[in-house]
């Protein structure tokens, strides 16, 4: 069999109707195939046609479902970079569906003994590699729209398909895990009745198994291994993977959008599976790699590592920026996602060894028409040499506010160093932000997230239990940074239980009061535990799903977010578009959009904001002037409130400020009570005397004039 001519665009494997055109980018390669598997028969079909680099050919009668790869030749090389390897079938960097699973066996490798040496493997590895498949992009959207939810509105929810969905009774058990299982009714009942406006889920790109988890028996399960940047991870799809999944995920895409809520994709273009000269020949590597890759300047043989998994993507190359930039544009033209957000965002920045923010992958993304209009999260750092970038990315990014989870934990933990960061990171971070222009929703405010503690082990757990990872408790990190209570793990003790509930409840409590964008960690609001395991990354199993049973404690903290979330949805001012610095108001009564207050009711002086020993702090929101987008329309809101937060280990008294800023305050929250709030009439107090504040608590008042 042969190709005909085909064409050099788009690249990838393309469907008319009667055939499919492939085309594929391989500079350095004498000669490409392209291989026809039915089962295990495989037919090789050689692309003799090369424009501008870019190996092509159209294969009549040849359709959707059919499974695919290429075999590259070339140099071998590894001192000059070269590692092309005929004998390794290939996936299609553009490949929109892939199945089959990867086997570790030597065959998979490029090289027989040596990764360094000139030698290479001449094994084939396809009976032991997944492969491309041929997909059908046709979906009835029907009226789907997104729901374009602005970012001062924005609740994120980070979860995994999986774990979200695999403990799930109301979800039925063959659609627990997967795509249909996060759009099944009770997943999405859920999510709108807790009052999230968009998913973030953690990485779908299709990944594979790390060779070293493999030998300890474990799987890769947050998916930061990415091997295809177009198509849908096949495990996660109920239907199959012959291009089901991509059916799936956009049903998926299309239930969520129904219910309002958005869908983020946490995205590794930073990496890929193929890991250091040591990993497996899957697809970059044998296709072009001095093209992909970032090798070492003095030695070509060996991968720069900014991310700490064995190699980088080297954005510097144009085939690489537009393979990242057809990615994106893919998920959002064809997949309808709402939005990305970039695992270790520094390392796509670098133009030579630093984090250069005028970098082409910046430049390319502000100006392209489809990408720069959905929500765009950095996490901004990497393991490199001046990696940690938060508050230095530009305008149109917002980040994950690193600096503003490690504020909080040190302040809820007791640590004394002054109250200075707090005021910032509970009114913005405009001390990152505001120099460049961007907005308080700039910063997305997070305490927790997939890699670390989850909240409840935040609270119980000084030192991570890592042990089933089989690194001898060796990864992950140990800056917790959480108050215990004196008690290292679970324990029966109801006063230490009841201390650690609280703690719960004030991080929630500040992080959805805060000004920006607010991010939970799915299981959080049930009081999720990971046994101390803080870099579950390999534990596809309980330690990782959620548990759904919902004990009385899980049942008052779940009411507690939701109920902190519909006010913060009913009261602008938690949600403000511009800085609150201390300005005049209307109403010409002196007050101040933002102030702040000791807890003998004075304004904090410059040297309050440096007293180590400082742990009251009550921040005055004065809302009034503030345009409220309403279901109505625009209209001007009196919404003022008063946060006090308490870090003590001892009961104390807070001073309310009196006229003209309040004639009396109303208790809307205080999270010494088990669901948030007092029992009874909701408690009022008149400006100028004291409230009493229990040890370790939030108390929100509502300002009465």
């Amino acid at each position: 069999m042969r190709a005909w001519p085909g064409h050099p665009t788009p690249l990838g494997a393309t469907w008319n109707g009667e055939g499919v055109n492939f085309a594929l980018w391989s500079a350095g390669a004498d000669g490409v195939e392209v291989c026809l598997f039915d089962g295990d028969v495989e037919t090789r079909i050689a692309l003799e046609e090369s424009t501008f680099h870019v190996w092509h050919g159209y294969v009549p009668e040849v359709g959707p479902g059919q499974r695919y790869g290429f075999r590259v030749h070339g140099g071998y090389h590894p001192p000059s970079g070269l590692r092309y390897n005929p004998a390794k079938l290939l996936l299609d960097p553009y490949a929109q569906a892939i199945s089959g699973d990867l086997t570790f066996d030597d065959a998979v490798f490029g090289y027989p003994g040596d990764p360094l040496g000139d030698e290479p493997d001449r094994r084939d590895s396809a009976p032991f590699v997944p492969r491309s498949v041929v997909a059908h992009g046709y979906f009835p959207w029907g009226d789907d729209h997104r729901p374009r939810v602005p970012w001062d509105d924005t609740v994120i929810y980070e979860l995994h398909v999986r774990g979200f969905t695999m403990r799930h009774p109301d979800i039925p058990a063959h659609l627990r895990g997967t795509y249909a299982g996060l759009a099944h009714p009770a997943a999405i009942g859920y999510l709108r009745d807790l009052g999230v406006t968009a998913v973030e889920l953690l990485p779908v790109h299709h990944f594979v198994t790390e060779p070293a988890l493999s030998r300890r028996g474990l799987v890769n399960y947050w998916g930061y291994n990415t091997v295809g940047y177009f198509a849908p991870h096949a495990a996660y799809s109920s239907a199959g993977s012959c291009g089901e999944q991509v059916r799936e995920f956009k049903a998926m895409v299309r239930a969520l959008h129904a219910a309002g809520i958005e869908v983020i994709l946490d995205v590794v273009y930073n990496h890929t599976a193929e890991g250091d000269e040591s990993g497996p020949t899957l697809c970059f590597r044998g296709i072009g790699n001095t093209g992909y890759y970032r090798l070492g300047s003095d030695d070509p043989a060996q991968y720069v590592d900014y991310t700490g998994c064995g190699n980088t993507l080297d954005m510097r190359h144009p085939y690489v920026l537009q393979l990242l930039m057809d990615s994106l544009r893919y998920w959002v033209t064809e997949m309808h996602v709402d939005g990305f957000r970039f695992d270790l965002a520094s390392a796509l920045a670098r133009s030579m060894h630093d984090v250069d923010k005028l970098s082409g992958f910046f430049d390319v993304v502000h100006q392209d028409p489809v990408v720069s209009q959905v929500k765009l999260i950095a996490e901004p750092w990497d393991v490199g040499p001046g990696g940690y970038q938060v508050g230095e990315f530009p305008p149109l990014w917002t980040e994950w506010n690193g600096r503003y989870r490690d504020t909080m934990r040190a302040f809820w933990a007791g640590e004394s160093h002054g109250v200075r960061d707090l005021g910032y990171r509970l009114t913005g971070s405009s001390d990152l932000y505001a120099d460049d222009g961007r907005r308080p929703f700039a910063s997305i405010n997070f305490v927790t997230c997939h890699d670390g503690f989850t909240l409840r082990d935040l609270t119980t757990y000084q030192v991570k239990h890592n042990d089933a990872n089989g690194e001898d408790n060796d990864d992950g990190t140990n800056d917790n940074r959480a108050d215990n209570c004196g008690a290292e793990g679970e324990t029966d003790d109801p006063r230490i239980n009841a201390v650690r509930r609280r703690q719960a409840r004030n991080v929630m409590a500040t992080l959805l009061l805060s000004t920006g964008v607010p991010m939970l960690l799915a299981g959080d609001e049930l009081r999720r535990t990971q046994g101390g395991n803080n870099n579950a990354y390999c534990q596809d199993n309980d330690i990782s799903h959620l548990d759904w049973s919902r004990p009385a404690d899980a049942v008052e903290l779940h009411g507690f977010v939701r109920r902190l979330i519909a006010l913060r949805r009913a009261s602008p001012v938690f949600r403000q578009r511009v800085f609150f610095e201390g300005r005049p108001v209307p109403g010409g009564d002196g007050g101040k959009d933002l102030a702040w207050f000791r807890h003998d009711g004075g304004e904090m002086t410059d040297d309050d904001w440096f007293d180590p020993t400082l742990q009251t702090i009550g921040m005055y929101l004065d809302g009034r002037g503030i345009r409220h987008r309403g279901p109505r329309g625009e209209r001007v809101v009196d919404d003022t409130y008063l946060l006090v937060l308490h870090a003590g280990g001892g009961d104390r008294t807070f001073v309310l400020p009196g006229e003209p800023l309040g004639a009396s305050y109303e208790v809307v929250v205080d999270t010494c009570y088990e669901d948030g709030v007092p029992p009874g009439q909701l408690p009022s107090y008149p400006g100028g005397l004291e409230l009493p504040l229990t040890a370790r608590s939030v108390v929100l008042l509502r300002v009465r004039r």
